[in-house]
Parts: structure tokens; C-alpha cells; sequence
């Protein structure tokens, strides 16, 4: 048999190992070679050989299936082994269960779920290193389980009974849950985590607020408009006042046109009763919902949402507070504003004035303070910008033209003063020498007067705006008692009355605080020393200081009021 294992040599090929077998056996060479060729010999030989081999293939053949055997068995050695190995990695994973609900016993025993929990990670976070060859996956997993059980059931519970039936409530615990839900991610991002501590967290959020917040938005703007609705309805209510209907387009679009442009009180006037349906507590209201509508958009919305839901929370804010309040008012107190001849008006416009003016600062001051900061590096800023510029100005074009219309009725209140209180004798007593007052009656009335719509104006409005319309106010009221004065005929002493008369009304000019208005004044205490001044100083008086620069029909003008003016003495002089 070892000799048949030396002939066989790799790689084997079947005839060179009969060639081998042929040599090495005696009488197998051929018949030229040192031995005789003996075929009987090789012949058995050959059958010797093929024995050999049958036996040496039943050998290898038992050896074969013996190292099966022996494979067989290791191989179920080693998948016991496996199947042991991942049983006890399962006396590990179920250790780890264990642990997180054992440590979870008796630990949320306050009212506050989010402090009982951040109490509990914080006492895990340091015992777990004590007990597992990796703490910080079995911590993340106790984070987990606090977030997917216990935090998720718990806003659930808060969250469904006032889903549908109290949209307030609703709100405040949706703000107030996910507030407190952030504030624990931000104490649980100090422990080791992993890697992405961030990302896991932010994901736990997720999954527990992810269906209340996909619709936010909407139930926000709903709350918020029906919410606002009520607390002017519940005002308007506590008034007894039904809303007029304001129209817009067509034939109301024309009627203000020409209201603006020609200060026609169009309509009939409507007593306000001096209600100037401005109320600053439904202004607070209205922006305390607001603010809070801001302050739950900038926590609930997606980044990316954040510019456009403050947007539409603005412009419910400008729907209810500009238009439906102040601008109604407006409308009201345009309405209500009389007619220039009417007599004893009451004018509650200007109270109107100061409170549009101070709901204005309100105003402004929330979209500076609530709403920029939301939409300050949005294109959002220029829309919400320009919409604001656009209500401001049209409310601004409503108040001049209420004040202008409101100056009017205060000129028209003054003349009717000087219609009944001022008597042509004033100015031409019949007797010269027992003239005893000062000035006269009219002219105590109209000062009067005056002063108290200074005061108004000075209260109502701010800034410029004061300046502004005082000056009107004060060139009306020296053309008024400009215009007064030419209607009647001064003697002498009838002359120096009206000099004391516009004296006064100089003092009342001061109280405007305007220099132009003081000036015209001054100018027109200048021109009534002409009713009184000597003949032959009437070129000196008018080429003073004063009136040389006046337009010589002025002067011709005052000069003509004299008594005496036909006499050829005085024309003489003049001319």
C-alpha cells in the first residue's frame, strides 16, 4: 500500500501512473530492455495492484465519513453554543427592563410629572454606570420609555377633554405642556446620551406633540377671532349700541371722496350722546389675547411656518382692533360731528382724537415688541410693514378730516357767539363819554371759548400734531375776527374798544404757543389803531413797523371803518 501511495503524485493523470506502475514492475519493460517482457506477470500485477487500490478506497472511504460525523456533531456543538450565547445577551436585555421599571417605583409622587422625571433621570444618570457595562444606552432607554409611556399618556389625558370643547383651555395646556416638555429635553441634554443627544431628544418630542401641532395655526386664528369678536360685541352690548353698518364701494367710496375733499358733512349728523366708542380696556384685552397668540406661535410653530403664522395672527389683530374698533369709531364720530352753523355743538371728535392716538402707541408698541422679533428676518417684514403704514394712513386721512371738520364747527360756534353777543353799538356808543367797560361782552365769550378748545386740542393730541393744529385753528380765528371787525363803524372811542377787544384776543393767542399765529395778531391790533389815530398821523401809523409792509387796500380797508372816514379832512390825509 505504500508503494501504491508513491505512485500517486499531484496532479494525478491516469496514464503516467500506469507508466509509473509498468516500470517498477520486473517483465514490464519492453522488449528491448534489460529484461524480458512477461505479460503474465504484469497481468498480475495489474489485478495485485487493483486489489490494493479497493482497499485503500474503502479506508479513505470509512475515514471520509468518519470526519462527517465528527463535522456533524461540532456543528451542533456550536449552534448550541450561539443559541446559549444569544439566550444570555436576552440573564442582559431583560435585566435592563427590569431596571427601568423598578427605578420608575414610587418616582412620580408630585403633582409636577416633568419634575419627578427630570428628578428620576438625574438619580439614575448617577447610579447606572455603577450597574451597566453601558450606561448611557440604558439611560437613553429609560428616556425613552419616560417620553413614549408616561409623558405621552399624560398630555393625551390633558390635552383630549378640552380638544373640542374649549379651545381657550385647549391653547394654554397645549402651550404650557410642550413649554414644560422642552424645558426637561434642555435639563436631560447635560447626561451622555449617545452621539446625537439632540436628535433623539428632538424626536421624543415629536412623536408626543407632532398631531396637536400639525393644526396649531388653525386652531389659534379661530380662537383668536372668535375670542375678539366677543369682547367687542360684549362692549358694544354693555353700551346698548347696535353697529351701524359701515358700506364700502360704490356710492359710500364717492360719498367719502367727497367729504374728504370738500369737508361736506354727507348724511344726517348722529348724536354719539358724547360717546366716542373707544374703549382702552377692550384695547387691552384685545391686545393681551394677541400677545399671547404671539408667544404660543413662537413656541409651537415650525421655523419654517413661524413668519406666516404671524402674519395671520396681525392681521386678525388689525381686522378687530384697527377696523372694527378704532376705525368704526371714527366713522362714528365723523358722523357725529355737526354741521358748521349749528348752534351750542357739542364737539366729542377731539376725544375721539386723544384716544385713537393713544390705542395708536398701544398698537405700535405690540407689533414692535411681539411681532418684529418674529418676522425680522422674513419677507414677511415688508408685508407686515406696509400693511401697517396703509391702516395708520387711512386713520390719519379719517382724524384731519374729522379735526378739520371739528375747527370748522368751533369757528362756526364763534361767530354764532359774535352774532348774538356783539351789538353795533358796541363800537359807536351814542354816548362817548360814559363808556365803562373794558372790553366787550362778545369778546369775553369768544376768549373764553377759545381758551377751552386750546386746552381740548393741547390734551388730545401729541408732539407736532399739537402745533399743527393749532396753527389752523389760529388762522381761522384771526380771519374769523378779521373778517368780524369789517363789518362795522368805529368813532373814537368805539375805536379804542375794539383795540382793547383784540388786546384780549392777542392774550388768547398767546396760549397757542404758535409765532405765526401771535404775529397776525400783532398785525391786527396794528391795523385797528387806525380806527382811532389822528388824521395827520395816519401816513406815519401805517408806514410803521408793523403795517409797512401790508398791501395799502388793507390798510385802505381798516381806515374806511372810521366814522369820520368821509370827512375831506381824513380822506385828504390818507390819500
Amino acid at each position: 500500500m505504500a508503494t501504491t501511495a508513491e505512485l500517486f503524485e499531484e496532479p494525478f493523470v491516469a496514464d503516467e501512473y500506469i507508466e509509473r506502475l509498468v516500470w517498477r514492475t520486473p517483465g514490464g519493460g519492453s522488449r528491448g530492455g534489460p529484461e524480458a517482457f512477461d505479460p503474465k506477470r504484469l497481468l498480475e500485477e495489474f489485478v495485485n495492484h487493483i486489489q490494493e487500490l479497493q482497499i485503500m478506497d474503502e479506508r479513505i472511504q470509512r475515514k471520509v465519513e468518519k470526519l462527517e460525523q465528527q463535522c456533524q456533531k461540532e456543528a451542533k456543538e456550536f449552534a448550541k453554543k450561539v443559541q446559549e450565547l444569544q439566550k444570555s445577551n436576552q440573564g442582559y436585555s431583560h435585566c435592563v427592563d427590569v431596571y427601568i421599571k423598578q427605578c420608575q417605583e414610587g418616582a412620580y409622587l408630585r403633582n409636577d410629572i416633568f419634575e419627578d422625571a427630570g428628578i428620576l433621570c438625574q438619580r439614575v444618570n448617577k447610579q447606572v454606570g455603577d450597574i451597566f457595562s453601558n450606561p448611557e444606552t440604558v439611560l437613553a432607554k429609560l428616556i425613552q420609555n419616560v417620553f413614549e409611556i408616561k409623558l405621552q399618556s399624560f398630555v393625551k389625558e390633558q390635552l383630549e377633554e378640552c380638544r373640542k370643547s374649549d379651545a381657550e383651555q385647549y391653547l394654554k395646556n397645549l402651550y404650557d405642556l410642550y413649554t414644560r416638555t422642552t424645558n426637561l429635553s434642555s435639563k436631560l441634554m447635560e447626561f451622555n446620551l449617545g452621539t446625537d443627544k439632540q436628535t433623539f431628544l428632538s424626536k421624543l418630542i415629536k412623536s408626543i406633540f407632532i398631531s396637536y401641532l400639525e393644526n396649531y395655526i388653525e386652531v389659534e386664528t379661530g380662537y383668536l377671532k372668535s375670542r375678539s369678536a366677543m369682547i367687542l360685541q360684549r362692549y358694544y352690548d354693555s353700551k346698548n349700541h347696535q353697529k351701524r353698518s359701515i358700506g364700502t364701494g360704490g356710492i359710500q367710496d364717492l360719498k367719502e371722496r367727497i367729504r374728504q375733499r370738500t369737508n361736506l358733512p354727507l348724511g344726517p349728523s348722529i348724536d354719539t350722546h358724547g360717546e366716542t366708542f373707544l374703549s382702552q380696556e377692550v384695547v387691552v384685552n384685545l391686545l393681551q389675547e394677541t400677545k399671547q397668540a404671539f408667544e404660543r406661535c413662537h413656541r409651537l410653530s415650525d421655523p419654517s411656518d413661524l413668519p406666516r403664522n404671524a402674519f395671520r395672527i396681525f392681521t386678525i389683530l388689525v381686522e378687530f382692533l384697527c377696523i372694527e374698533h378704532i376705525d368704526y369709531a371714527l366713522e362714528t364720530g365723523l358722523a357725529g360731528i355737526p354741521s358748521s352753523d349749528s348752534r351750542n355743538a357739542n364737539l366729542y371728535f377731539l376725544d375721539v382724537v386723544q384716544q385713537a392716538n393713544t390705542i395708536f402707541h398701544l398698537f405700535d408698541k405690540q407689533f414692535n415688541d411681539h411681532l418684529m422679533p418674529l418676522i425680522s428676518s422674513s419677507p414677511k417684514l415688508s408685508e407686515c410693514l406696509q400693511k401697517k403704514k396703509e391702516i395708520i394712513e387711512q386713520m390719519e386721512m379719517k382724524l384731519d378730516t374729522g379735526i378739520d371738520r371739528t375747527l370748522n364747527c368751533m369757528i362756526g360756534q364763534m361767530k354764532h357767539i359774535l352774532a348774538a353777543e356783539q351789538k353795533k353799538t358796541d363800537f359807536k356808543p351814542e354816548d362817548e363819554n360814559n363808556v365803562l367797560i373794558q372790553y366787550t361782552n362778545a369778546c369775553v365769550k369768544v376768549c373764553a371759548y377759545v381758551r377751552k378748545q386750546v386746552e381740548k386740542i393741547k390734551n388730545s393730541m401729541d408732539g407736532k400734531n399739537v402745533d399743527t393744529v393749532l396753527m389752523e385753528l389760529g388762522v381761522r380765528f384771526h380771519r374769523l375776527i378779521y373778517e368780524h371787525l369789517q363789518q362795522y363803524s368805529y368813532s373814537c372811542m368805539g375805536g379804542m374798544l375794539a383795540i382793547c377787544d383784540v388786546a384780549e384776543y392777542r392774550k388768547c393767542a398767546k396760549d397757542f404757543k404758535i409765532p405765526m399765529v401771535l404775529h397776525l395778531f400783532d398785525t391786527l391790533h396794528a391795523l385797528c389803531n387806525l380806527l382811532v389815530v389822528a388824521p395827520d398821523n395816519l401816513k406815519q401809523v401805517c408806514s410803521g413797523e408793523q403795517l409797512a409792509n401790508l398791501d395799502k387796500n388793507i390798510l385802505h380797508s381798516f381806515v374806511q371803518l372810521r366814522a369820520d372816514y368821509r370827512s375831506a379832512r381824513l380822506a385828504r390825509h390818507f390819500s
